[in-house]
């Protein structure tokens, strides 16, 4: 699943190519998770601002030009972007007018620059028409996030009282989002790793050191992930078509049975909902 870091990816490869650009024609394929939410033709004519991410959603605000049709549904607002299980966004600029979409291209957006395309097999993505971040339907599909990585708010006593308040296991704590966004499963993994913490230990126990650690691992991870373009464990590809490489300086993320690269014991690997989690039951203490 495409996480905080191939979204941010996502997002900086497209933002130079979007920023200013018109929309020609938006096109739909199969459905998606969520209906778009108006009427394709009322984007004719608007152009994109700034994107944004807020956890792993991208902020594609549009706004009315003068060649914008009467009737548009834009005054202020724009497109909320979730990439799903399996999906990617990707940018073609200036291709042929009759390009067919792909097979799994659900989400197709001609611009008077090109085309930006969601591909998405097991379309469980979304594009959704919202009147701006603070309003329905993004309001309500936002209002579960937690901090940002880089919030200067999630200090290390807010982060720890947080968990505090929590008995389930740390990294189910850190999937959840509702503390901090952006820790999916792979690098949940690896932070938990670096934080010398079993995976299974109930977020409750940890004390503020070792909250502190943690919050530092997570930031650590993430930012390392990002400056190697993410990871592409299967579908994900940047709007550029090229895959992340974090996958591959992985510690203990598909590692079972090989050696811990710090003291050789073999990684193990367990279930916890319904996700595989890997751990060096030597270096990581409960």
């Amino acid at each position: 699943m495409p996480e905080l870091p191939e979204v941010e990816v996502t997002r900086q490869t497209l933002a130079p190519a979007l920023q200013g650009a018109r929309i020609v024609a938006v096109e739909l394929g199969k459905p998606l998770r969520w209906p778009l939410g108006v009427d394709p033709g009322q984007l004719r004519g608007c152009f994109f601002g700034p994107l944004a991410r807020r956890g792993k959603y991208l902020w594609m605000p549009l706004h009315r030009g003068p060649s914008t049709p009467e009737g548009s549904a834009i005054g202020a607002g724009g497109l909320l972007v979730h990439l799903g299980m399996s999906g990617s966004l990707g940018f073609t600029p200036d291709p042929a007018p009759d390009v067919p979409p792909g097979p799994h291209e659900h989400v197709r957006v001609r611009t008077d620059r090109g085309v930006l395309g969601l591909t998405d097999p097991r379309r469980f993505g979304a594009v959704v028409w919202s009147p701006g971040l603070d309003q329905a339907p993004a309001a309500k599909l936002l209002s579960g996030l937690g901090r940002e990585p880089d919030d200067p708010q999630l200090d290390v006593a807010w982060f720890h009282e947080q968990i505090r308040r929590r008995r389930a296991p740390i990294k189910q704590v850190l999937l959840a989002g509702d503390v901090v966004v952006g820790a999916g499963n792979i690098y949940a993994c690896e932070a938990l790793f670096d934080a010398g913490i079993d995976p299974r230990t109930r977020a409750h126990r940890l004390s503020r050191p070792r909250a502190a650690r943690l919050l530092s691992a997570v930031r650590h991870t993430l930012a390392q992930a990002l400056s190697l373009g993410g990871s592409t464990l299967r579908d994900f590809r940047d709007a550029h078509g090229m895959s992340g490489s974090f996958q591959d300086q992985a510690r203990v993320y598909g590692r079972e049975g090989l050696p811990c690269l710090r003291c050789a014991t073999p990684i193990r690997r367990v279930v916890m909902g319904q996700r595989s989690t890997f751990f060096c039951p030597q270096c990581q203490k409960r």
